[in-house]
């Protein structure tokens, strides 16, 4: 299994984020360790978006996207599966930049990606619904957690153990979405 699959597994025992009739929409999917692990705990009521411009391993009852998440063509497919949905229960992302070695642009693509999966959530997850990503620390990163404290009931950050001891990467879950304008 891959080392995603583990990060994955923990965030599940800590925060137990999938429930079986979850309605799930994953972001950064490829190669499909996440999407793997998300089907065996989802049940024949719940329902699993994988998105990923990359080729994703899949269930056959997984809807996969193809294409960039955040693009029109991404968010118009998405919507036309969430229209015999009720939204989404869990937005997850482990997308990361592409590293260019220049870590103020690496951390300010980090943070852009963070951005789409939160839009993501603001668009599409239901109140009381989580939200876990994979983001990087350094430049915005205090803020944009603080800022997310106004949008979910508890906001934690998390280094799974399956995570490298030298790198950046840490995992953002926001539990208890609040909906917009609700403080």
């Amino acid at each position: 299994m891959s080392r995603a699959h583990y990060k994955l597994e923990e965030l599940q025992e800590r925060y137990r984020l999938l429930q079986g009739g979850h309605h799930v929409l994953e972001l950064g999917a490829a190669p499909g360790g996440w999407t793997n692990f998300i089907e065996s705990k989802l049940s024949n009521k719940g329902g699993l978006i994988a998105v990923d411009p990359l080729p994703i391993t899949a269930g056959a009852h997984t809807h996969v996207i193809a294409g960039l998440a955040g693009s029109d063509e991404v968010d118009q497919a998405v919507e036309a599966i969430l229209a015999t949905w009720q939204g989404l229960d869990l937005v997850l992302s482990d997308m990361a930049p592409n590293m260019s070695g220049v870590r103020a642009v690496d951390q300010a693509r980090a943070m852009e990606l963070a951005d789409v999966a939160l839009n993501a959530c603001q668009r599409w997850l239901k109140r009381g619904g989580n939200l876990a990503l994979k983001s990087f620390q350094g430049e915005g990163f205090d803020a944009w957690v603080r800022d997310r404290r106004a949008e979910f009931k508890k906001v934690t950050v998390s280094k799974p153990k399956a995570s490298r001891s030298d790198s950046r990467e840490v995992f953002v879950v926001a539990q208890g979405f609040k909906g917009l304008g609700d403080g």
